[in-house]
């Protein structure tokens, strides 16, 4: 009788341990990317037009490359105006390097209120898909939270992250990370 009840004592003592060690698993895998806080949107395609034109198709990974285009060829908006915003690694603090870019936007959709702007938030690949796709959210909003502190209204500007998915530039070295960590200002 006394070792069916140690036995019992000993079965209890194992499933609760499991249950115990299964929670401490669980909260270990959690993520602490607060994707509550900047809403996510993915809008990844297979292809991408070129501003030179053409269409550029995706490379081995599977990651359309973006060409970069600041001084505004074919696309409508403030002529000989920047369009994109870099940032530091893991940050979504606009540099005072490019305020001007900013607020040279800002004035031009300012004094046009029918031009609409998608602001889209981008990272180097470092990191997991849902972190990048946040910290791209990030970077857009932030620029997009700044255009109308200079008086653009919200419904002429859209932010979108696309993360990882459009690197500016292919590559594992720093100046092509840096190239990455963007968000580009684009007129419909």
């Amino acid at each position: 009788m006394f070792f069916i009840y140690q036995m019992d004592i000993n079965m209890k003592f194992n499933f609760s341990f499991i249950v115990c060690s299964l929670c401490i698993t669980l909260a270990a895998c959690g993520s602490n990317v607060k994707l509550d806080d900047v809403p996510v949107e993915n809008r990844s395609t297979t292809t991408v037009q070129s501003s030179v034109g053409g269409s550029v198709t995706p490379d081995t990974r599977g990651i359309a490359p973006v060409q970069a285009d600041t001084a505004g060829i074919n696309q409508p908006g403030p002529a000989n105006t920047p369009r994109i915003i870099y940032f530091d690694f893991d940050s979504f603090v606009i540099k005072s390097e490019f305020q001007n870019v900013i607020e040279a936007n800002s004035r031009f959709l300012s004094t046009n209120r029918s031009r609409v702007i998608s602001v889209e938030g981008h990272t180097d690949d470092k990191g997991g898909r849902e972190y990048n796709l946040a910290l791209g959210q990030k970077r857009a909003e932030t620029v997009r939270r700044s255009m109308a502190l200079l008086g653009v209204l919200d419904s002429q500007m859209e932010a979108v992250s696309f993360g990882k998915e459009k690197p500016a530039v292919i590559g594992s070295d720093d100046a092509s990370m840096a190239k990455n960590r963007r968000v580009e200002i684009s007129y419909r």
